[in-house]
């Protein structure tokens, strides 16, 4: 596939400048708090760069193996044209790893088990691996309208797949954010605000899970992963 192309053709829709904004805000109001500060934080397919560039964090470092993500990341960012299969990062060496609407897109359990060693490898003792994506269980009837979703993950596979490769869950939340900014997603700075603060409106237009695991072996009370 052409990823430079399905980048440009899919982010494009929105502009870029709308979803760095709607990013900000879901970073500032959620994710810089439940992450919490001075942690090196890695964004696995990073695509524009909206959320590596808007997190608060001690270090930043985004994957992706489409080449133009480099251009889209900030200065602060350390980027690595890389396969998530085979991150090119030394052991033990980030608190944090993220990746949003990422998992989908791999061929199979097999590579996404890959994936998840990858990711241990990279964490440090009580290092968290948060994740979000499109609930099969809730987005069913659009899961299959991007060409290249190749595998259905719901938040309950998604846990048990996490248990199975080592790591603790932490928080499973099934429905967080709608499936895709281009739809019911409020654009207003407040109202996306307010969205966050109310769980019961998730229950409502949520079609992806909000998933954080956790790499034993040390401490991990820093990352606020309980919140609501």
């Amino acid at each position: 596939m052409d990823l430079a192309a399905i980048y440009r053709d899919r982010f494009g829709r929105m502009g870029k400048d709308t979803r760095d904004r709607v990013w900000a805000v879901l970073c500032r109001s959620y994710f810089d708090d439940v992450i919490g500060p001075n942690r090196s934080v890695l964004e696995l397919a990073c695509g524009y760069g909206e959320f590596i560039n808007n997190i608060a964090a001690s270090r930043k470092l985004a994957i992706d193996i489409n080449p133009d993500a480099r251009s889209h990341v900030n200065d602060d960012v350390e980027f690595m044209e890389a396969d998530a299969a085979e991150i090119p990062v030394p052991d033990a060496s980030v608190d944090v790893v993220f990746a949003s609407n990422f998992l989908e897109h791999l061929p199979d359990k097999a590579t996404l088990n890959r994936v998840f060693g990858e990711v241990r490898r990279a964490l440090g003792d009580g290092g968290h691996f948060i994740i979000m994506g499109p609930n099969i269980r809730f987005a069913y009837r659009e899961y299959w309208d991007w060409f290249d979703h190749f595998l259905p993950l719901s938040d309950r596979s998604l846990c048990e797949g996490l248990s199975q490769a080592g790591f603790t869950i932490v928080r499973c939340t099934p429905q967080f954010l709608p499936v895709t900014m281009d739809s019911k997603l409020p654009k207003p700075d407040w109202m996306i605000r307010l969205y966050l603060a109310i769980p019961m409106a998730w229950r409502i237009f949520g079609k992806q899970f909000l998933v954080v695991a956790r790499k034993e072996g040390g401490p991990s009370a820093a990352l606020n992963a309980q919140r609501r």
